[in-house]
């Protein structure tokens, strides 16, 4: 049983902008650089790479790498909006400490979920990106989608929520959905379904922050800027 009714697309779209914060692990580099012994071979093994990767769909030419990578690749693993076959969605949140809750959460499943692992502690290094969302929005905080927010909210069974993102793509001209985040209480997060609702604002702001994981928690730090996060599963 779908967790909205049809007649709720009939609803008038509110076109709203936001700025939404996203981190990615720092790692592309790094990794290519452990592979060779001098920065010549390392550029051109990053220059085959780059001519392996799928193409870009024709709406994110021209974005930032950062906003157009997860239009890029379609991963196996669903994620909240988006089932393991479906388009790509960009996720971002509004508040830098809930961007920081969803990058210490998933690499603590990433612990717990590799057998060498969930014993000890991760340590890996992310930048954090603030971009900008605009377009038509879907608000399930908002009636008459509120009504199913205990569909939205599930914590681990995602089924509704990609169901509703695929219903959005067909049956609506939103670009973006903002959700309550279900990781940090009072967060709020947007999955962006369309790339040319996204750009970098005039003044972005890119941060570098080191996550460490353990079987309990997650430890957020960058400068001065310290986050502890309690993991719950």
């Amino acid at each position: 049983m779908q967790a909205w009714r049809d007649e709720w697309f009939a609803t008038p779209l509110r076109s709203a902008t936001a700025l939404l914060w996203r981190g990615v692990e720092a790692q592309h580099r790094v990794a290519t650089l452990r592979l060779v012994d001098s920065l010549d071979d390392q550029a051109t093994l990053e220059r085959l790479l780059d001519a392996s990767k799928p193409p870009l769909p024709p709406a994110a030419e021209g974005l930032h790498y950062l906003l157009a990578t997860p239009f890029r690749y379609r991963s196996p693993h669903g994620s909240r909006f988006r089932g393991g076959t479906d388009a790509g969605v960009w996720y971002g949140a509004k508040e830098r400490e809930t961007a920081c809750t969803e990058v210490g959460y998933w690499r603590w499943r990433f612990l717990i979920d590799s057998e060498g692992l969930r014993g000890g502690e991760l340590v890996t290094e992310h930048t954090f990106l603030q971009a900008q969302v605009k377009g038509a929005v879907i608000d399930l905080r908002r009636e008459p989608w509120s009504a199913s927010a205990a569909s939205w909210t599930q914590r681990n069974d995602y089924g509704p929520c990609q169901a509703l993102a695929r219903a959005v793509r067909a049956q609506s001209k939103a670009t973006w959905i903002r959700y309550a985040s279900v990781r940090r209480s009072g967060g709020t997060c947007g999955a962006v379904l369309a790339p040319q609702a996204l750009s970098l604002p005039q003044s972005h702001r890119l941060e570098t922050w080191v996550c460490k994981v353990t079987a309990t928690q997650a430890l957020m730090l960058h400068d001065e800027d310290r986050l502890t996060i309690p993991i719950e599963a």
